[in-house]
């Protein structure tokens, strides 16, 4: 049996064409591109537009089940697809979000797709890439050094110090920063207060980034940031603190979507990078608007399982950006149903039918939900070597038996090759006209409701829970104008519940908030459940263990 590459030596050994045929696959002129070396390039406001008033392709999301160490290939799916409809002559690009240099060096890993369907450069992209995380972090940063500056300097719009809601970023795993004390040290170094940071994909600046339409409207958003409030409880802006102009300036590059290539040579936009547990987990509105204008099919992708992804794609990124997604793909493996059905990760590859039935109670959960968009799902079954045509055909009957389709995919190992039928699935699904895509609640629900209808709707739970303080912050923000937000809902990956141990399809628990967070530039208002956190930590044997240069200075333990 031949040796099989890693992901990183197949990126390496991959045949690139310059960017600007790339560029040029997709109508975009040389000059409209700006290149970062041969390989990557950022698109220009002027041709972005340029092309608004172009007809819209078809918009096609890949979501996924709830991830387990088992691994489910999402990435890697909407890579396949992506050179997949290609490969059946349609013209489509990718939409996929960067990577965070926190679960490179952690635990989850990078971002870039896997085996025969992957974007390059890998590397690049699983590290520094273009720059946009270091702009929107050094954003972030420079408005919280402007707060307590403006306390250092006599605090003219009162701020009470107690109160101020702006914390700090770093876009890496590191647990000791999630609570601190800033301004030790005496007089020089200003007023002690409590302070703490996240991870830079949990920053609301890349929610706007990720969000806006374009740079005007991106400042304004900056503008809308609540970074503390007075005694009085009364809001302190970003623009009160003459913000948002200095931040617009270092995100000017950073909001232009970043151009590169699958290994089968065909586009991709890679822009933006919020979480999905934390965050909304789109890429950016830019990036899909803009290539809706130039393809007729796109492919993106929304992190997680469709619990959180999906779910936030279609409340929170559909609704504002008026998006009409034309089908869904839910991407599952064999070893993910076993893994949901009770087998252990070392009992993976030996056959049990039984425990796929009983995991693709999971998978069921999540093509139910997905229809309740209106949005008609495929599942892609993302082929392992250890699978048996037994637990494959027992999947393709359970889906069956959802009222949906179920396609063996070899995308991984055979590239486009071998995502065909589902490229062709999906044509059919999205030419149907088939989708009536509406998001789970209106605009004008008060929002403990809207977090009662994900709970009941998408969880499966019986209610959220919430402290009297929690309700009231609420419906303060409702009297102050901010009732028709959609709520992002931070919640555990591992589970419908908030107990990530908890596989399968459970009903019947309770949601509980722990800390809920406006997002007024950004748009929408977090609900922080159960444990989950804003800063991660590392794991104790950190992936970062096994990353080095090797003799021929090239990187080795990246995935």
């Amino acid at each position: 049996m031949a040796e099989v590459k890693s992901d990183i030596e197949i990126a390496r050994g991959a045949r690139k064409k310059p960017i600007q045929e790339i560029g040029a696959k997709i109508g975009i002129p040389n000059e409209h591109l700006l290149p970062y070396g041969h390989d990557k390039a950022k698109v220009s406001a002027e041709f972005i537009k340029s092309v608004k008033g172009n007809k819209n392709g078809k918009l096609i999301l890949v979501t996924a089940i709830n991830p387990t160490p088992a691994g489910e290939g999402k990435t890697t799916t909407t890579v396949g697809l992506g050179d997949g409809l290609n490969r059946i002559g349609k013209k489509a690009i990718i939409c996929i979000r960067e990577a965070s240099l926190g679960p490179n060096f952690g635990m989850k890993g990078g971002a870039a797709g896997g085996g025969l369907a992957q974007v390059v450069p890998m590397d690049d992209m699983n590290l520094h890439f273009t720059g946009d995380f270091h702009a929107i972090t050094t954003a972030h940063n420079l408005l919280s050094a402007l707060i307590d500056n403006h306390i250092y300097w006599g605090n003219e719009l009162g701020i009470d110090t107690r109160r101020v809601a702006w914390r700090r970023v770093m876009d890496m795993n590191d647990r000791a920063l999630r609570e601190i004390i800033c301004s030790l040290g005496g007089v020089a170094n200003g007023y002690p207060r409590e302070a703490g940071f996240d991870i830079t994909v949990a920053s609301e600046v890349m929610a706007i980034l990720c969000l806006a339409t374009d740079l005007k409207d991106l400042e304004k958003r900056l503008g809308d940031i609540i970074v503390a409030y007075r005694r009085d409880k009364s809001p302190v802006y970003a623009r009160d603190l003459k913000a948002d102009g200095a931040m617009a300036v270092l995100l000017k590059d950073a909001i232009q979507p970043n151009l590169v290539q699958t290994l089968e040579n065909n586009p991709a936009f890679v822009h933006g990078g919020p979480f999905a547990n934390i965050a909304h987990g789109c890429n950016s509105v830019v990036a899909t608007t803009t290539a809706l204008k130039l393809a007729d099919y796109v492919v993106t992708e929304a992190g997680f399982g469709a619990d959180l992804g999906a779910e936030k794609f279609f409340d929170i990124k559909c609704r504002k950006a008026g998006l009409q997604p034309a089908a869904a793909v839910i991407v599952a493996t064999v070893r993910a149903m076993k893994m949901n059905g009770g087998v252990k990760k070392e009992d993976l590859g030996k056959e049990n039918i039984e425990a796929v039935r009983k995991g693709c109670l999971n998978l069921g959960r999540h093509i139910e939900n997905v229809k309740q968009f209106g949005v008609p799902a495929v599942v892609a079954i993302n082929h392992f070597t250890t699978d048996t045509e037994a637990e494959i055909q027992a999947m393709k009957d359970f889906v069956k038996a959802q009222g949906a389709e179920a396609i063996l995919c070899k995308h991984w190992a055979q590239g486009s090759a071998g995502i065909e039928d589902l490229a062709r699935k999906v044509v059919e699904i999205a030419e149907s006209g088939a989708s009536q895509f509406s998001p789970l609640y209106p605009d004008d629900m008060p929002l403990f409701d809207k977090v009662n209808t994900i709970v009941k709707r998408i969880y499966r739970g019986d209610e959220a829970i919430a402290d009297k303080s929690i309700r009231d912050q609420l419906h303060a923000w409702e009297q102050a104008g901010y009732g028709n937000l959609p709520v992002c809902m931070a919640k555990t990956q591992y589970s419908f519940s908030t107990d990530p141990n908890l596989r399968g399809a459970p009903t019947g628990h309770t949601v509980p908030i722990r800390e809920v967070r406006l997002s007024a530039g950004a748009g929408f208002v977090v609900i922080i459940c159960g444990e989950i956190m804003t800063m991660p930590g590392l794991p104790k044997s950190p992936s970062s263990e096994k990353i080095f240069l090797n003799e021929q200075g090239q990187i080795e333990g990246l995935f």
